[in-house]
């Protein structure tokens, strides 16, 4: 006869390799541009997000360093909705799912 085995309960988040596609979030991309300046995208992205000053000038300056940032994420209508405001301000943006 065998003994039985405590089992620990324990749960493993998935990753988003684990998820499904549709499971996944998007994410709106920042990208760097020759137009607009510094301080401007520090101020769209207070105004549309709602971001305090430092988290702004951070995505902000790796817009302009790393040549793109990831400013939001959720759903696919959310996302296209955030992308259609950077637009709007006149800022370059795409959007894709989470890898």
């Amino acid at each position: 006869m065998s003994t039985p085995v405590e089992q620990k309960d324990s749960q493993v988040e998935p990753t988003s390799a684990d998820l499904p596609v549709e499971d996944r979030p998007w994410q709106t991309i920042v990208w760097n541009d020759p137009v607009n300046l510094m301080s401007y995208v520090t101020y769209v992205f207070q105004k549309l997000f709602g971001y305090s000053r430092d988290k702004a000038t951070q995505l902000m300056l790796d817009v302009h360093h790393k040549g793109k940032a990831i400013v939001s994420s959720g759903s696919k209508e959310k996302v296209e909705g955030d992308v259609a405001r950077l637009h709007a301000a006149g800022l370059w943006a795409t959007m894709q799912h989470e890898s």
